[in-house]
């Protein structure tokens, strides 16, 4: 008795699916050429796919291979010393985080007002705001590594040079983000400031600083956290900071003290994010 029902279910729907074709044939058309552009982009990435990872001489015999040299070097870095030099690795974990905060803060300060020159509810006229928008992407297109050997070459070495690139770097980046911050802003407050008479100066001060204020610090407390990594990338190439120490370990094989350096970064970096996420919270649930 069960089996009737449900077949007599089946077999209205079925009905109903006919009549539905009967009267819209186009929505159940099959779209071959749709079909075949989805199988023709799919056939060109796997394609690009398979033609760079030959181009770079992939091979999984030779990871396979190097597992063996891999597990050695994790066991020659056991256990972590710091063979008397734990003084000096801090003042240049101190000086990593020294790079990190200014570059950042450089950086921050500067692409503050800049900002608003490329944010369109700001700067209505579009070739002013598309030649600021293409300045900001010409900074923020070279990478961090690039700018280090610039300002290495300019300001010569030291931790200087590190901040200064970092500062470059993410300048374009701030520029970018804090635009589009400005851009998605709450207009009402800005309308309610100049239907009160305000200025566009006060437009600005206190209808949309107010309400973007809170997402810029989050974006640079973010980058701040960031940057802790990329300054140690940098000291590499000699801009200051504990990625000199860490290169030149690397290449006299002292594992151990690589292996502690390496310790040390993660703790600090670990306790940033902590730290950071807390205030990114704050400052983003107190706005609300």
């Amino acid at each position: 008795m069960t089996e009737r029902p449900a077949a007599s279910l089946r077999e209205a729907a079925l009905a109903d699916l006919d009549a539905l074709r009967a009267r819209h044939p186009d929505q159940f058309r099959t779209d071959w050429s749709e079909r075949l552009r989805g199988a023709a982009v799919l056939a060109g990435i796997a394609g690009l796919t398979a033609y760079g990872l030959w181009t770079l001489d992939f091979s999984l015999a030779r990871i396979f291979h190097g597992l063996g040299r891999l597990g050695g070097f994790a066991l020659e870095m056991f256990p972590p010393s710091a063979a008397g030099r734990f003084g000096v690795f801090l003042h240049a974990l101190a000086e990593t985080l020294g790079i990190a905060f200014l570059g950042t803060l450089t950086a921050a300060l500067f692409a503050f007002p800049v900002a608003f020159l490329a944010a369109r509810n700001v700067v209505p006229n579009p070739f002013a705001r598309f030649a600021v928008r293409r300045g900001l992407d010409v900074m923020r297109s070279v990478d961090v590594l690039i700018w280090a050997l610039i300002w290495i070459n300019v300001v010569g070495l030291g931790p200087f040079a590190g901040a200064l690139a970092i500062a470059c770097s993410d300048f374009g980046a701030f520029g970018k983000l804090f635009s589009e911050a400005i851009e998605t802003c709450d207009r009402r407050p800005a309308e309610g400031v100049l239907a009160s008479g305000g200025s566009s100066l006060h437009r600005i001060r206190f209808g949309l600083i107010p309400g973007v204020l809170p997402v810029l610090a989050s974006q640079v407390l973010y980058f701040f956290e960031s940057n802790t990594r990329s300054a140690t990338i940098i000291g590499i190439v000699g801009a200051g900071g504990i990625g000199q120490y860490l290169t030149e370990l690397i290449r006299v094989l002292e594992l151990q003290q690589v292996a502690f350096l390496v310790l040390m970064i993660l703790v600090t970096v670990a306790a940033i994010d902590w730290i950071s996420g807390r205030l990114r919270r704050a400052i983003i649930g107190g706005s609300r």
